[in-house]
């Protein structure tokens, strides 16, 4: 199959979902409406709270839920066959991932700008909130610590990117200044930022910097991921607009450039897709693609880290209501875009059948580095940039990403300590540096706690990772639904994907359950259990909800 046709099919369903099913639930669903203040004016701080421009916005969120999980989930998921990855890709994106984060962003706007957990409280009682943070808090210490052991990777392997991915922080410093103190033209620093990200890609191959294999008994990954934690505990005290912001936003930018030169690229050299379709040869150990596809590609579909960035970060920042739309929809539409290309890129990227099937040898092969290498296998033939810079532009990419979604994941994580604070009646957990402490804290113990001195705990419970997170999005949906209902707004555009969602996600923790027993993971074995049950408890109390407030509804119709 030609990589082209399926991309150009791709982009036009999503660009139709944005153009007329975003609109229609924006206008006849959730009633978006500029008369309405923004949380980001009736509660503006200059430090969480803080109007911003769409555009701007928009990077912060797009970057933030766009990390490596876009990457590294289609890329494989692809074991299973190309066509299964890319329907999930696009028509999740289109009727799940777009709507749940604009109508995420939508109920935290109406209820104060408040955190998805704390939404779950006044909404659905304080049971159900302190279960849904039992879920919260586990789905950020993965995201956290997990991406914290992937981008050290990245760096260690392709020494070329440190360069770019450091110098970008100076470069959205300098951005963050030139748009709030300075008032500059935001296209003039757009196009200057960009370049100068650029620039840095280009010096990376010929500066490249290598840690020493041990510094101080740790080796070098090790000292990666405490510079790493340092670096987003400092980040996330610090005002939106200095770091958070610029950082997201030019990242973004640098994003689509990177996608439409891979796009430019499978257009011109149009490579077919060596994959198959459908693989009827797995290796042995795959477990079966039902339900597990729906959590393997969880962001870049729909994911529920969105709904916590989306609660917790964007809609404190949201300067119109109707930004909701283009913030939410048409960011979650950019994840997708990106786990599009990490499809083709990790199935077209490749000279032959045989090539790929050396690569995917196993259930987990393949992930960013099929990414990277056959991405930068396609930029090659088709735009002739050379091998290295084009493997340093992708892993720069990939890095960058995890970077901001570490960066808005750790203040999400001094977020919820500092609610745990409020509703427990703890001040000293109020306080901004005891929080981002503990968060710092409870990352490196999981990281260096499960993993030994390497640093790599994160990655064991990776595979935990995809469920919680699209129980997560199913809980946020419920949500939603609950307060539509109360409304009297229609609610089968959220109730119908939840559903899915609960199906799908309960039924792979459970069949992950019986794997981490037969290996004896008992590490695993205890956070599915708590999840688990966590999950169930919070769907019957859900339901519950929904079903008073159906009969309400019902009623009051009759009357």
């Amino acid at each position: 199959m030609n990589s082209a046709i399926v991309l150009l099919l791709g982009i036009a369903a999503m660009l139709c979902g944005y153009l007329f099913y975003s609109k229609f639930i924006a206008t006849r669903i959730l009633a978006l409406d500029n008369s309405r203040p923004t949380p980001a004016h009736t509660m503006k701080d200059g430090v969480d709270y803080v109007p911003t421009n769409k555009y701007v916005l928009w990077g912060h969120h797009f970057t933030s839920v766009a990390g490596a999980a876009p990457i590294i989930g289609p890329a494989i998921a692809v074991i299973w066959g190309w066509v299964p990855a890319v329907l999930w890709v696009v028509f999740g994106t289109i009727f799940m991932a777009g709507v749940h984060d604009m109508s995420a962003i939508w109920a935290s706007m109406r209820n104060r700008g408040q955190s998805i957990g704390s939404i779950a409280g006044s909404v659905m009682g304080t049971r159900v909130r302190s279960l849904m943070m039992v879920v919260i808090f586990l789905l950020l210490l993965m995201v956290n610590a997990v991406f914290g052991v992937a981008i050290a990777n990245m760096l260690i392997k392709t020494p070329s990117a440190v360069l770019p991915v450091w110098g970008a922080l100076i470069v959205a410093f300098i951005i963050g200044q030139c748009i709030y103190r300075y008032n500059m033209s935001l296209i003039w620093v757009s196009i200057l930022g960009v370049t100068a990200l650029y620039g840095l890609i280009y010096l990376g191959p010929m500066f490249p910097v290598v840690l020493p294999e041990t510094f101080m008994g740790l080796p070098d990954n090790a000292v990666w991921i405490i510079i790493l934690f340092t670096y987003a505990a400092i980040a996330s005290l610090l005002p939106v607009w200095m770091l958070l912001q610029p950082r997201d936003y030019i990242n973004g930018l640098q994003l689509f450039v990177g996608l439409i030169l891979l796009y430019a690229a499978i257009f011109i050299s149009t490579p077919n897709i060596v994959a198959p379709a459908i693989n009827t040869d797995l290796p042995v150990g795959t477990p079966s693609i039902m339900p597990l596809l729906f959590v393997t590609i969880a962001c870049g579909a729909i994911s529920g880290f969105h709904g916590l960035v989306a609660t917790g970060t964007t809609s404190k920042q949201i300067d119109k209501e109707e930004d909701a739309r283009f913030v939410g929809y048409f960011g979650a539409l950019g994840e997708g875009m990106l786990a599009l290309g990490a499809i083709l890129a990790a199935t077209a990227g490749f000279a032959s059948l045989g090539d790929w099937q050396a690569v995917y040898q196993k259930f987990g092969d393949g992930s960013i580095g099929a990414f990277i290498d056959g991405g930068a296998a396609i930029l090659n033939a088709g735009v002739g940039i050379e091998m290295v810079l084009s493997q340093t532009m992708l892993t720069v990419m990939a890095a960058l990403f995890a970077g901001t979604t570490m960066d808005t994941g750790v203040r999400l994580q001094r977020y919820i300590f500092q609610e745990f604070g409020e509703f427990y009646n703890l001040p000293i957990l109020s306080k901004g540096v005891v929080a981002t402490l503990l968060a710092v804290g409870t990352c490196l113990l999981l990281a260096f706690g499960a993993g030994g001195i390497d640093g790599s705990g994160g990655m064991i419970i990776w595979p935990l990772f995809g469920t919680t997170n699209q129980l997560m999005a199913a809980l946020t949906l419920m949500i939603v639904t609950v307060i539509l209902l109360r409304n009297g707004k229609t609610v089968w555009y959220t109730l119908a994907p939840l559903s899915f969602l609960l199906v799908m996600t309960i039924f792979a923790l459970l069949i992950q359950l019986k794997t981490f027993y037969v290996d004896g993971n008992w590490l695993l074995i205890i956070m599915d259990l708590i999840i688990l049950i966590a999950t169930i408890l919070v769907t019957f109390e859900s339901f519950s909800v929904l079903r008073r407030e159906w009969s309400s509804h019902k009623g009051k119709n009759e009357t």
